[in-house]
Order: structure tokens, then C-alpha cells, then sequence
């Protein structure tokens, strides 16, 4: 039996989610689906993370055990050839110790979260991309996203379906910047809440719009509730970026 480690890019609009569904198509059932067509055999596939439907990744990690030889190349480029025409490429792939995870092994994760700030309507980007015709102070943004820098209790931040046992997470960094019409709010930390990345981004959207202040976003952060929630950001903007292993 051997461990490989993959790299998975998808495009997540056809999808319920990484995680297999019983009510829709999800990344880890392409892959699995992949494996058993290669294989012959069912293999179950484990990701870095969770996504919700609709969430992209340009990086995402996942390790999967074969009990047949194979070259992590060959594998590579059969996998490529049973996803295809899903939205789904596998980037890279290696073998790895048999003790090594891509989730319990994992000590930081990366997302992205991308609007595109024009009145004009999306065209090629619809889907990957959240659109705001209104202008955004991406300055004012930024300054404000500082205060959720660190150790906090993010419930309300946090989605009622949430799982995880407590609310309270370290976030590493967070930074919003503009590229033109483009505005890029880069996220890190070991661990997010479900919704966290796109609650946090939904807020800072309303400061950017003036709607609320660098002292609403800090007190809806202190009030721990998710009523004191201001706006929750649709998926399509959201990127799984990368995953840190020790």
C-alpha cells in the first residue's frame, strides 16, 4: 500500500462541496470515482480542508492510498484522464510516509477571496468572482481587518451548521488589497470556522462601503453572536489557496 499526496485544482461551481453528498456531486467523489476506474478497487480520498459549494481551489492538498504499483506520474495523468471534462486537475502528486495527512497533518491553511469592484456586469469571471458596483475602500478595508489578527472567538463569524468544537481560532494574517477593478482579500491561519473567510470578508465589505466603521467591524467581532453579523459573502469569490506542512 502506498500514500500519495496530491495537489488538486477545481473549479468548484459544479459542486455541493469538496466532501462527498448524498444530494449532489462533490470534488472528493470525482476523485475517488478516478481512483476506483483506475484501481479497480474503492480508495477513499482525504482533503486539507472542507469547501462549501461553489468554493474554488488553486491548491488544494489530499492524500489517497493505492495497493497497486503505479508511478506518482502515471497516477498524475491517469487521474487527469478519468476527471476530464470535470473541472478538476490534479497538479502534482508524490509519494509520502504512510503516517503523513493531508488534514491531521496539516499546520496552516491559505484562502483568497476575490471581488471585482465595476458596474459593468461579469462576463468570463461570473462564478469566480464576487461583483460590487459600489466603490470599496480598499484602505479602509485593510485597517479595519487588523483587529481580527490573532486569538478571538469568531462565533460570530461562524456558521450555525458549524462542527467544529470551539469557535475560538488564531488567525495569522489577514490583508485586503486593489488591483485595479480587482480587490483581493488574502487570508492564513492552522484552521477556519465553516463560513468564516466569506462572514469576514461580508464585513469588511461593508466598511469599505462606508456602511460600517473599523469600530462596528472590532465590536462585531467582541459581541461572540452571529445575529451581530453584518453580511455573509456568497462563495463564488472564495479560493482554497494552499496548505503548510511541517
Amino acid at each position: 500500500m502506498t500514500r500519495f499526496a496530491l495537489t488538486i485544482e477545481f473549479d468548484g461551481r459544479p459542486f455541493m462541496g469538496w466532501q462527498r453528498q448524498s444530494h449532489g456531486p462533490s470534488v472528493q467523489q470525482a476523485i475517488e470515482d478516478a481512483v476506483a476506474r483506475i484501481t479497480g478497487g474503492a480508495a477513499a480520498v482525504h482533503g486539507a480542508g472542507r469547501t462549501d459549494a461553489g468554493v474554488h481551489a488553486i491548491a488544494m492538498r489530499a492524500h489517497v492510498d493505492i495497493d497497486k504499483a503505479i508511478a506518482p506520474f502515471r497516477l498524475m495523468e491517469a487521474l487527469n484522464a478519468q476527471l476530464r471534462p470535470a473541472p478538476v486537475a490534479v497538479l502534482a502528486c508524490e509519494e509520502v510516509a504512510g503516517d503523513w495527512h493531508a488534514r491531521f497533518s496539516c499546520v496552516g491553511r491559505a484562502y483568497e477571496y476575490r471581488i471585482v469592484n465595476r458596474r459593468a456586469p461579469l462576463t468570463w469571471d461570473k462564478g469566480l468572482s464576487w461583483q460590487l458596483a459600489k466603490p470599496l475602500d480598499a484602505e479602509a478595508m485593510h485597517g479595519a481587518a487588523q483587529a481580527l489578527v490573532g486569538h478571538h472567538d469568531f462565533t460570530t463569524f461562524r456558521s450555525v451548521h458549524c462542527q467544529a468544537e470551539s469557535a475560538v481560532k488564531t488567525l495569522d494574517r489577514i490583508s485586503v488589497s486593489r488591483h485595479g477593478d480587482e480587490i483581493v482579500i488574502e487570508t492564513a491561519a492552522r484552521s477556519f470556522l465553516h463560513h468564516q473567510v466569506r462572514s469576514m470578508v461580508g464585513c469588511l465589505s461593508l466598511v469599505g462601503t462606508g456602511k460600517w466603521s473599523a469600530r462596528d467591524l472590532k465590536a462585531a467581532l467582541t459581541a461572540a453572536d452571529r445575529s451581530a453579523l453584518g453580511l455573509n459573502a456568497p462563495p463564488d469569490g472564495l479560493y482554497f489557496v494552499s496548505a503548510r506542512y511541517p
